[in-house]
């Protein structure tokens, strides 16, 4: 048995009534029904009561950024986006459709990134109904829909880059987050576009490793702060110390040997590259002695 894919459907203006000249109608009706009851002329009352019951029945008002699907015994006739109190006959059917912007934040997920880290990850997605025919006839359940596919886009995105420190300068979670909204925004526009719906925004809310190896992650990054930490300070050292020779020698201040050279080298990048205060040792003597 072939599976038949489902019939996709587009949304169209739908036409309906202006709700305020029908309920001029309306009222009219109603003034000839209670004419004729009181007047008792029962049998001329019932037709103009009949009449505005129906007319009663097809009123329905249309909110700013709002739309009504109308269907006929289950035929799709369009979408009505005509703001305020409008008019259909009593046997169409209306769905209200909300065109409105909507922020949902997913949950924090746990999954694992491009290195197989564990790690934990939430998003912020914005988006509307862009196709109301869509969102109704071709998804069970369009709000729900487009949760789950937030979820799934958002672990899809998380398995394609490294938390950080990724190789050959590739994007990072943590580094990178314009790249991965960007990317994370148009996996799931391809996802919700059956449901007629268009994503807006999409940015992380939350990023970070899973608890069991926070605290060695935690030491790792510590770690990578101290020797570029360590490598700052020793260039600045070797600078400053080739500095100091290259003045003493124009200056001819003192004239050392490569063998004093190497000590006063030794001594100064002690002093320059150790974390603590250096206690120095004065020599009382000459400066070969």
């Amino acid at each position: 048995m072939n599976d038949q894919p489902i019939n996709s459907t587009r949304e169209r203006s739908g036409e309906s009534g202006n709700g305020g000249v029908m309920l001029l109608v309306f009222l009219a009706l109603v003034a000839a029904t209670v004419i004729a009851a009181v007047m008792r002329m029962p049998l001329w009352a019932i037709p103009p009561a009949l009449t505005a019951l129906f007319l009663l029945m097809g009123f329905y008002t249309v909110q700013p950024n709002q739309t009504v699907a109308l269907t006929v015994f289950g035929n799709y006739k369009g979408s009505d986006r005509n703001t305020g109190l409008r008019w259909v006959p009593f046997w169409y059917g209306r769905r209200k459709v909300s065109l409105r912007v909507r922020n949902v934040t997913s949950e924090a997920l746990k999954v694992n990134d491009q290195r197989g880290n564990p790690i934990e990850i939430a998003a912020n997605i914005v988006w509307h109904v862009a196709d109301s025919a869509q969102a109704l006839f071709d998804v069970d359940d369009y709000a729900a829909f487009v949760n789950i596919q937030i979820e799934t886009a958002l672990r899809e995105t998380a398995r394609q880059y490294a938390y950080d420190h990724a190789d050959d300068g590739q994007p990072t979670l943590r580094d990178d987050a314009d790249i991965v909204g960007a990317r994370l925004k148009e996996d799931l526009q391809a996802r919700v576009a059956v449901a007629g719906v268009a994503v807006d925004e999409a940015h992380l809310m939350h990023l970070a490793y899973a608890p069991e190896i926070a605290g060695a992650m935690l030491k790792r990054q510590q770690a990578e702060a101290v020797i570029a930490a360590r490598q700052k300070i020793v260039a600045g050292a070797v600078g400053m110390v080739e500095m100091a020779l290259e003045q003493l020698s124009q200056r001819g201040v003192v004239d050392l040997d490569e063998e004093r050279k190497a000590s006063m080298v030794s001594n100064l990048l002690v002093v320059l590259c150790a974390d603590r205060e250096v206690q120095p040792v004065v020599n009382t003597g000459t400066l070969y002695g």
